[in-house]
């Protein structure tokens, strides 16, 4: 229980949070995790166990044994501290994590073929290697593979993790949507991009961060606030994923540079920066309208690509949403007062969220 001085409890949750080994605990989520994932991958049949196995990183394109970058295990990592909020072991959340990381991975696959995306974690993506079919085959047997997973539990607090699973599936797709159509309108508004960015990303990080609490037994009202810092999570985690999106070194991102100015993507920094008025956002709009019409864009130089980032930056576009993903931060860490949970774990939701907002891929 939080004692009577509330600015004493801050303080120690900051200090055991700078201790928490953020590393130990991606690595604790991948462990427990990955043999019930690789068991739900071998239900598929050929050669989608095979496509799948090479999308995960456990083989290479020629189907060799591969120790291939799976990810950063943000999502198993919360949703076994989430069982632990609830007072559960968090083995009890396991099959939370698996189904999570399921439909992450099928978002992952049909994402890389809408986005014509090449690779991922250093190396070719599904569609690139095995061909658009496939990646759309697999991703949809991942989705089938979540819930079925869930639901073959039987239990009452299965059936109610299903339909968050669910939900959060339906909001990202909404979001993949939304981010798809903005494509192609020369204005979006910075409320219309939270609002696809919380579906898109907010979504399943708020499910992640809730589904282990319903399977340990937690009540609506425990796994709603939960969610409530999981979608503000989400939110901080896209607006670095949009910084990154443009200045992120391609070594660390594994994706090419300016990625999402190739993708003409309406993210963020984008949106801010248009918003912002001013001369470089006025040059900055000129230039977006002409892409958007543009037959060539693909033939652009990296000179090109270098103008707009700059001219992102010159307008505040970077800045504020630097300013943006810290104030999501906050405001999800804010959201963790609302739940009776134990202290470390308290420690270790606030250093996780720490991590996403400093991290470099």
């Amino acid at each position: 229980m939080p004692s009577a001085n509330p600015a004493e409890d801050t303080a120690q949750t900051a200090r055991t949070a700078h201790e928490t080994d953020i590393a130990a605990l991606l690595e604790r989520g991948r462990t427990l995790s990955t043999p019930v994932l690789r068991a739900a991958v071998n239900r598929l049949a050929p050669p989608m166990d095979t496509v799948a196995a090479y999308h995960f990183g456990w083989i290479d394109a020629e189907g060799r044994p591969s120790d291939g970058d799976g990810g950063k295990a943000v999502r198993p990592a919360l949703a076994l501290l989430s069982a632990e909020a609830a007072g559960a072991a968090p083995e009890v959340g396991i099959p939370g994590a698996v189904a999570v990381e399921l439909v992450h991975n099928f978002s992952l696959l049909h994402d890389d073929l809408m986005d014509g995306d090449e690779q991922r974690r250093h190396r070719d993506t599904v569609w690139k290697v095995h061909g658009p079919a496939q990646a759309i085959l697999v991703g949809d047997a991942l989705f089938a593979l979540a819930n079925e997973l869930l639901l073959e539990m039987g239990t009452v607090e299965a059936g109610r993790a299903t339909r968050r699973l669910t939900t959060a599936t339906r909001k990202l797709i909404d979001g993949q949507a939304q981010d798809i159509s903005y494509e192609h309108r020369e204005r979006v508004t910075v409320e219309e991009c939270l609002e696809m960015e919380g579906n898109k990303t907010g979504a399943l990080l708020a499910c992640a961060v809730s589904i282990g609490a319903v399977l340990g037994g937690a009540d609506d009202r425990t796994a709603d606030t939960l969610e409530a810092y999981g979608y503000h999570l989400g939110l901080a985690f896209q607006a670095v994923d949009d910084l990154l999106g443009i200045w992120g070194d391609p070594v660390a991102t594994g994706k090419q540079t300016w990625s999402d100015l190739r993708q003409r993507k309406k993210s963020l920094p984008v949106v801010a920066a248009l918003a912002a008025g001013g001369p470089a956002s006025q040059r900055l709009g000129t230039l977006l309208a002409a892409d958007a019409k543009s037959n060539d864009f693909d033939s652009f130089s990296e000179e090109e690509f270098a103008i707009r980032a700059a001219l992102i930056e010159e307008a505040g576009g970077r800045e504020w949403t630097s300013q943006e993903a810290r104030r999501q931060h906050g405001t999800a860490i804010e959201a963790l007062d609302g739940v009776d949970m134990p202290e470390m774990v308290r420690a270790q939701l606030v250093a996780l969220a720490d991590f996403v907002v400093v991290r470099k891929r």
